[in-house]
């Protein structure tokens, strides 16, 4: 079968599910059970945006290398990061946490398919800056 978007969580398959910069990421199992049987034996990838990648950030002019617009400012988002215990090197507020959904809201909502073995939680992300140039982003 061909997954975009999902883990694949046959009985007793491990399995990673990541979260953003500023929350958990689990590695789980996945469980026998009539749920996860009609997901095709399928789970979620991650928590799942709430946000556009535009909307968070902005569009840049990379003529004249201003960014406009944006609903999420760096001070916010590295603050966010920082409260939370992680050493930020690079990424842009298209990648912030507000951007994203709580993983453990969406683990919850998907406990029939998976078994949560380990939490993890970051210490440390190193992206691409906002002011970078990156032809593979979305």
């Amino acid at each position: 079968m061909v997954r975009k978007g999902a883990t694949p969580s046959a009985p007793g398959q491990l399995g990673f599910i990541g979260g953003s910069m500023g929350d958990i990421s689990v590695i789980v199992r996945g469980r026998d059970t009539d749920e996860n049987r009609d997901a095709c034996w399928s789970t979620v990838h991650g928590a799942g945006r709430v946000m556009s990648r535009t909307q968070a950030a902005g569009k840049m002019n990379w003529k004249t290398r201003r960014r406009l617009g944006g609903e999420i400012s760096e001070e916010r988002m590295r603050e966010a990061v920082r409260a939370y215990g992680v050493e930020l090197r690079g990424a842009g507020t298209d990648e912030s946490p507000f951007v994203y959904r709580q993983l453990q809201q969406v683990l919850d909502a998907h406990a029939g398919t998976i078994e949560v073995l380990h939490r993890l939680r970051p210490i440390g992300v190193c992206m691409a800056g906002a002011d970078e140039h990156d032809p593979y982003k979305d």
